[in-house]
């Protein structure tokens, strides 16, 4: 399939054309003003062309781009992708376009006033030119989805929240395409990993990757918010906007306009570009000196409060235009991290192979923690997920039982032991729908900082390591934060007590267990799902209200019945109560979600 990807903005338009993964065409129209564009052509061989072009306007450029490709005897396209900044919370995937996906992005201006409306002519106008082939939006703020609401919520008024303030993350495609693009470098599953993908360059970001999804990303309801940037501010006070306007009479659009394009490193030095501040550095500018100081400060800030939320980190991955070419700035960050296992080789760190999309390690030996370098490639990933999305499987309309999991406990052989007596077996109670599995008759106690939870059912077969699922409301009244984990993930899970008729452990493994399809093959082939996919499931409850669980993980294992598992707090809030089936929905549904 070969797809062309827009990016379209209000000084530009950036677009390539895809075969696979293969780029056969990369083309950009820049700086329109009166009188023209400056443009930039590379093949898949290389550069191809560079000068001005009579284009004075993004309407102009994209009119443009299929005599450009025919006369390079690329106009055979079968589908067209567009970056589109903001999504919302209901554009949980790629959207293919009609007037009501456009009237609902549409409806998003407010929160993206500077960037979505260009993206959107950049849509509209490629559909008028290639009005018989799917378009297709994929959006920055979808990646950031399943970010939990402790990390997305403002602590705000509840007027303010309903009107839709809280945090969104932007620089999804890139942070979704490097994060993969490391792990295949470690040789490792995304879904093993915890990364911290840091995104540098006229915008930048630092996004927290815990086992395939974002959990936290330093920008928020705006692209402001987080790291110094080329002509951004980051983080501030926002209690400047008072001061501004008592001090300086400055009314909230101009504070807003100055934090945009008039801060960052061009207010602490008068230039957006870190080389030349750098260069500036490095003769004794002591502004320049600053800048640099306070942008590596805040990256290596958010380095360390990223391995915090997700209890260590696998891999840093640097990316973006000075992520990916600054040697000094990458050992600026890294330096005084070797307290969290972060360790950098000067050597390698100097000049790292980026060609062919290399994504080269620069840890030094004995590093606990991985430090990878590698371009970022977001139109690459957006023609991988407008290439998935037009030819995946149409799904099977076959109903998914769902079961409610209460809190329950899986045990290794010696926590067995140590509750409840030398050379104890369990004694073998209900059997589960799930071949194999089974109730067993003996209970235990759970015990935290706060309380306890009695008459905790244990689950067999006894499993390596011992692995405890509460709710989240359990978690509280256990007074312990327990992560929304996959099972089996429980690398800096906290502990808790448990306490059995013959002993009391203190063991981790404690988790929210993240809500997911149990099935096999034959059946998931049926309904068009693979292992691994994350899906929407809609349920409609016992009295009506009806939720979609967004992101739920797909397991496909041999000899397993098809089973959607979810906890009591869920299922609550969806009114569930005794047998219920749910449904897989395709993706960007304007329903409530879970």
């Amino acid at each position: 399939m070969r797809v062309l990807v827009f990016n379209a903005g209000s000084s530009s338009l950036k677009f390539g054309l895809f075969e696979g993964d293969r780029q056969i065409f990369k083309g950009s129209f820049d700086r329109f003003r009166e009188g023209g564009c400056d443009l930039s052509f590379e093949g898949a061989e290389g550069p191809l062309e560079q000068g001005r072009a009579p284009h004075a306007d993004l309407a102009a450029a994209i009119a443009a781009v299929p005599g450009v490709l025919a006369e390079r005897g690329l106009d055979a396209i079968d589908a067209v992708g567009h970056r589109l900044a903001h999504g919302g919370t209901e554009f949980t995937g790629p959207a293919r376009i009609d007037d009501a996906v456009i009237a609902r992005i549409e409806a998003l201006t407010p929160l993206a006033p500077l960037h979505n409306p260009a993206m959107l002519e950049g849509l509209r106008l490629a559909s008028r030119i290639w009005p018989d082939l799917p378009q297709v939006a994929v959006f920055d703020t979808s990646f950031h989805l399943t970010n939990p609401a402790r990390a997305t919520t403002y602590a705000v008024p509840p007027a303010w929240r309903d009107a839709g303030l809280r945090r969104f993350g932007f620089h999804g495609t890139s942070h979704k395409y490097v994060a993969q693009r490391a792990a295949e470098a470690l040789g490792q599953p995304l879904s093993d990993l915890r990364i911290i993908s840091v995104h540098l360059g006229n915008g930048a970001s630092a996004c927290a990757v815990q086992y395939g999804a974002s959990i936290d990303s330093s920008m928020g309801m705006t692209p402001l918010e987080g790291l110094v940037m080329g002509t951004r501010s980051g983080d501030i006070d926002p209690g400047a906007f008072g001061f501004l306007q008592r001090h300086l009479g400055l009314g909230v659009a101009a504070i807003e306009a100055a934090l945009y394009s008039d801060s960052g490193l061009k207010a602490l030095t008068g230039s957006p570009d870190m080389r030349d501040v750098e260069d500036r550095a490095a003769q004794g500018d002591a502004e320049a000196q600053l800048a640099i100081n306070l942008y590596a400060y805040r990256v290596r800030k958010y380095l360390g409060s990223y391995a915090a939320a997700m209890g260590g980190v696998d891999a840093v991955v640097f990316t973006g235009g000075i992520g990916q070419n600054s040697a000094s700035m990458r050992r600026r960050i890294c330096d005084g991290l070797s307290f969290m296992g972060l360790m950098l080789d000067d050597d390698r760190n100097r000049a790292p192979d980026l060609s062919d999309r290399a994504a080269p390690q620069i840890q030094a030996q004995g590093s606990r923690v991985a430090i990878v370098v590698t371009e970022t490639a977001e139109q690459l990933m957006i023609a991988r997920e407008v290439r998935a999305m037009l030819q995946r499987p149409a799904l099977a309309p076959r109903p998914v039982p769902v079961a409610v999991s209460g809190r329950h406990v899986h045990l290794s052989e010696a926590s067995v032991q140590a509750l409840f007596g030398p050379n104890y077996r369990l004694t073998e109670g209900a059997p589960l729908r799930q071949p194999g599995n089974w109730v067993a008759e003996e209970r235990v106690t759970l015990e935290g900082p706060k309380g306890r939870l009695e008459r905790v059912a244990i689950l067999g077969p006894l499993r390596p390591r011992t692995q405890i699922e509460v709710s989240r409301t359990d978690s509280f009244a256990l007074g312990i934060d327990a992560p929304v984990r996959n099972s089996g993930q429980l690398e800096g899970t906290p502990k808790v007590r448990l306490i059995g008729p013959a002993g009391t452990i203190e063991t981790d493994g404690l988790i929210v267990a993240a809500r997911h399809i149990h099935t096999n093959p034959a059946e998931a082939e049926a309904m068009g799902l693979s292992d691994g996919e994350m899906v929407e499931i809609e349920v409609q409850g016992a009295d009506g209200r009806g939720l979609v669980f967004s992101h739920t993980l797909v397991r496909v294992v041999p000899g397993t019945v098809t089973e959607m598992h979810i906890d009591t707090d869920e299922a609550n809030a969806a009114g569930i109560s005794g047998h219920v089936d749910g449904a897989v929905v395709p993706h960007v549904q304007a329903v409530p979600r879970a």
